[in-house]
């Protein structure tokens, strides 16, 4: 069975290079209409360029798909959607995946860094979804890909700005998929692992043939399509390879309603040990430890 998305329009944001354009190539050539979105900026969120989403847009014309381009920033969301309702009178799908870097230390980073990072990956993201939410709506569906990053799942050194707003995005993802549920509207994360204009200084020019873009695309392609039903989840893609990931949560131990700092201290081991986990999939879930608890206080 071949998917396809034939009369559905596509939103991708930060299309005119690397990641989002291979998304776009991708939902293009299986008959999505797409919006390629760029503002044109340096790896650092620096100036206007908009020949990267012209470039992308006349890549898929020629190759018999139908593209338009849009050189807004993702903080003007809805001025995004407006191009896909302007042109094609309706939006399916949004792939949230614009961004740069604003790498420092912590002890060196300014307000700048870290406003400009958190406007664009977490508050452009929020106004292109929002944006396109009373749509989704009103048809019962809609699929949204949010792109996180490594950074935000594990940390990384210089990126305290990037890494918060990534791992935001999930949080982001995780409540709008509760939200959309009733209505048909899906959201998920997506941490790839690719080469681009932002990984140029880190990575070798070996390690980038491998690191291909569009090795990633396919996932955010299928977690866009019709038949897929998940939601809500985080995934890791790279070279090839992907994975989900879930939260894991240790068994814990409760210590009772008088607790002093050298009982945490002497249960310590109980409290981090792994060995029996967890896996709260919903708040729900993750609250039953302390509802068994609060349960068994009333009734004693």
């Amino acid at each position: 069975m071949t998917l396809e998305f034939q009369e559905k329009v596509a939103v991708v944001t930060g299309a005119g290079n690397g990641l989002g354009k291979a998304h776009a190539l991708l939902l293009a050539s299986r008959g999505a209409k797409v919006v390629v979105n760029d503002y044109g900026t340096s790896t650092h969120g620096e100036g206007n360029d908009q020949s990267a989403a012209d470039l992308v847009v006349a890549e898929i014309n020629n190759a018999g798909g139908t593209a338009v381009a849009n050189y807004d920033s993702v903080e003007d969301g809805e001025r995004l959607v407006e191009t896909a309702i302007s042109n094609f009178g309706r939006v399916d799908i949004v792939v949230n995946n614009a961004g740069f870097l604003r790498d420092t230390s912590f002890h060196k980073m300014t307000e700048n860094d870290w406003s400009s990072i958190m406007n664009v990956h977490l508050n452009g993201s929020f106004r292109v979804a929002r944006a396109a939410w009373p749509y989704m709506r009103e048809q019962k569906f809609g699929r949204i890909v949010n792109t996180a990053s490594a950074a935000g799942i594990y940390g990384n050194f210089g990126q305290v700005n990037y890494s918060a707003a990534k791992l935001a995005l999930h949080g982001m993802t995780q409540a709008l998929a509760i939200e959309g549920k009733s209505r048909n509207i899906h959201v998920n994360t997506v941490a790839p692992a690719a080469a681009s204009r932002l990984t140029d200084t880190v990575i070798s020019r070996e390690q980038t043939k491998a690191l291909r873009a569009d090795l990633v695309s396919p996932i955010v392609g299928y977690l866009c399509h019709e038949d897929s039903t998940e939601s809500g989840s985080l995934f890791e893609a790279g070279a090839g390879w992907f994975g989900k990931l879930r939260w894991e949560r240790t068994e814990g131990k409760n210590l009772g309603n008088n607790i002093t700092l050298e009982d945490i201290a002497a249960n310590w081991g109980d409290i981090t040990n792994f060995e029996n986990a967890t896996h709260p999939s919903d708040i729900s879930t993750a609250f039953a430890a302390f509802g068994d608890v609060m349960s068994a206080a009333v009734g004693s």
